[in-house]
């Protein structure tokens, strides 16, 4: 139960830094957060917990507010600045892995104590940055063509949620069934496995909707007009 109890409060601090780094921040914000989940979601997944028995991996919350920041963008900016915060996201992942890697080569003097958990780390980056990558790249580009989609049925303010969840709930689907394949196959069993695809689709269904209100509440914030008007 303690991991249930942490996992709702953790959601919670996640979600509020989302609402906080655009309030404060504006698009840019919006643009930071994407680059600065995008690794984190890439460090947690690494973790796997145990939640009322099924095994899990940490990093999903991370990873569902990617497919927020996008769908806002979307919302409020238009598809194109939704597709070039997802390029800056894949780009910022290459970055890190490149850079890690190449940190992890460099011989540390004897009483290092970094280089054993950094390796513990990013030693598994290179498997788990193609998963990603490549669950990154398909996955965010189909949210936002679906979510540009489905808006052509559902355009009004008040049906955002129908535009978020859906195109949200497919294109998660694709990235988890893509990542967990190439990150995780061979490294578990295949129950252990199953049961990490199964539940990683399963929260990333849950926070996407939990994620709903918080999406409505930045909607409405207004940071770049007051920044424009802060500039005259």
């Amino acid at each position: 139960m303690f991991n249930f109890g942490w996992g709702v409060l953790f959601v919670l601090v996640n979600f509020t830094f989302f609402l906080i780094c655009y309030r404060w921040f504006g698009k840019k914000g919006l643009y930071a957060w994407i680059g600065v989940a995008t690794v984190i979601a890439n460090i947690q997944v690494v973790k796997t917990i145990e939640m009322f028995g099924i095994v899990m991996t940490l990093g999903n919350t991370m990873y569902v507010s990617l497919y927020l920041t996008s769908d806002l963008l979307n919302e409020k900016y238009g598809r194109g600045e939704a597709k070039k915060a997802v390029w800056f996201g894949f780009f910022t992942l290459i970055m890190t892995t490149i850079l890690m890697q190449m940190a992890l080569v460099f011989t540390p003097q004897p009483g290092d104590f970094a280089q054993k958990s950094l390796k513990s780390i990013f030693g598994w980056m290179p498997r788990l940055a193609l998963g990603s990558l490549t669950a990154y790249f398909i996955s965010q580009f189909l949210d936002v063509r679906l979510f540009a989609w489905i808006r052509k049925f559902y355009p009004s303010r008040g049906q955002l949620w129908i535009r978020n969840n859906f195109s949200t709930m497919v294109s998660s689907f694709v990235d988890t069934l893509i990542f967990c394949t190439i990150a995780f196959a061979g490294q578990y069993s295949l129950r252990i496995w199953a049961e990490i695809l199964l539940t990683t689709y399963v929260i990333k269904f849950v926070l996407t909707a939990a994620g709903t209100p918080f999406l409505y509440i930045a909607r409405n914030y207004h940071p770049d007009e007051v920044e424009a008007a802060q500039a005259k």
